[in-house]
């Protein structure tokens, strides 16, 4: 991870970032909530549910992004 933030540090692509404070917030407060929920989902559903569950969510987020025009 250091690498790589070291190479998008060089090229500037971090500066979209910045360009976009508000998007980025949002994602990062998003990200925040979502690792607390499914920190907290551990402890109530077994892993036999939350794994194909999960699993639904990246293949639907990966078609999304498929699509993605």
């Amino acid at each position: 991870m250091l690498v790589a933030f070291a190479r998008y540090s060089r090229d500037g692509s971090f500066a979209v970032l910045g360009a976009n404070v508000r998007f980025t917030a949002t994602m990062a407060a998003g990200s925040i909530v979502g690792a607390v929920l499914g920190g907290l989902l551990l402890g109530v559903f077994p892993d036999l549910v939350l794994i194909p569950v999960l699993a639904v969510i990246l293949l639907v987020s990966a078609v999304k992004l498929a699509r993605h025009d």
